[in-house]
């Protein structure tokens, strides 16, 4: 490989077959495990991604400082892709976020800006409050410096990257048995990519949308509880702009205890060290397994590794 670049995506495809017999359950649930990227998450490839798309562009400028909101693994993924290609990166982050992310993109060269929560919240439970907060912060960076602005929200970069490469790959792990495919919620860019990468190749895949239990206004419900301990999505954002032209087939909530528990029987059954997100999608996932797809084999992303949780009540 000519840089860490080539390193990121193709990361494997494993069976949780001793998870789902253990949950007595009927079907079969394949994880992609992106925790392997070179920054421990899926980001990584939507931070390639943007920057490849912004250069080709000629959105960007060489030398020019990229900005992003992040709750942590977008700006590590970028840290390390701007490191590489040479542009000087600002990540902005809410303080609810874990300290390790923090660490993690100033040890690959970020500048990391930590903005507070908003009032009443709580460390470890990040809210769309508390990014409204942190998209403001990077509003005003962006416009200071002259910068680039990432914008994983809305650039077509974050979901293309998994339109490409996380969708087929996933089939491919499969053996071609894929049924369905479930992933929360952050900005939407894994589940559009992903379903149009899948439904290219077999047109009759089911995807669902993961919203943390409280916080399902895509499903249509009242907001009841915002903040949650899932980090990196569930924002009670009622609309993500990489949704838009994909139906999904059905939508799925997980509390966080839930996401928690099974984060934590995942690593002891299957040896798969993941944060929040991979026990809510793993979850999610059984949970369809126990209804509507029963029988069938089910898709999830094991979105980051457990080291990024080291000082939350995941791990502590």
């Amino acid at each position: 490989m000519k840089s860490v670049l080539d390193a990121i995506g193709n990361t494997p495809a494993v069976w949780l077959d001793r998870l789902t017999e253990a949950a007595d359950v009927q079907g079969r649930i394949v994880a992609k495990l992106d925790y392997l990227n070179p920054g421990f998450s899926k980001k990584d490839r939507a931070a390639l991604g943007i920057l490849r798309a912004a250069q080709a562009e000629g959105a960007l400028s060489p030398g020019q400082t990229v900005v992003e909101l992040t709750s942590g693994n977008m700006g590590t993924g970028l840290a390390i892709v701007c490191g590489v290609l040479g542009y000087p990166f600002v990540a902005v982050m809410s303080r609810g976020n874990s300290l390790e992310r923090a660490r993690m993109m100033e040890a690959l060269g970020a500048e990391v800006v930590l903005v507070d929560q908003a009032p009443g919240a709580r460390v470890g439970e990040v809210s769309g409050a508390d990014l409204a907060l942190v998209e403001e912060a990077a509003q005003q960076i962006t416009r200071a410096r002259g910068a680039f602005r990432a914008d994983q929200f809305h650039h077509p970069g974050n979901a293309r990257s998994h339109e490409e490469g996380t969708g087929p790959e996933l089939w491919q792990g499969s053996e071609g048995t894929l049924t369905a495919f479930v992933d929360f919620a952050g900005s939407g860019g894994t589940f559009a990519g992903t379903m149009r990468g899948l439904q290219a190749l077999a047109p009759g895949i089911r995807g669902y949308i993961l919203e943390p239990e409280g916080a399902a206004v895509l499903a249509g419900e009242e907001v009841t509880q915002p903040a949650h301990p899932i980090q990196g999505g569930g924002y009670a954002m009622a609309e993500l702009a990489a949704l838009a032209g994909v139906t999904p087939s059905g939508y799925v909530t997980v509390s966080g205890r839930v996401a928690r528990d099974t984060a934590r029987t995942l690593a002891r059954r299957e040896g798969i060290f993941g944060g929040f997100s991979a026990g809510a999608n793993v979850a999610a996932a059984l949970e369809l397994l126990r209804g509507p797809e029963r029988g069938g084999v089910i898709g999830v992303v094991i979105c980051d590794s457990g080291l990024k949780y080291l000082s939350t009540d995941l791990w502590g």
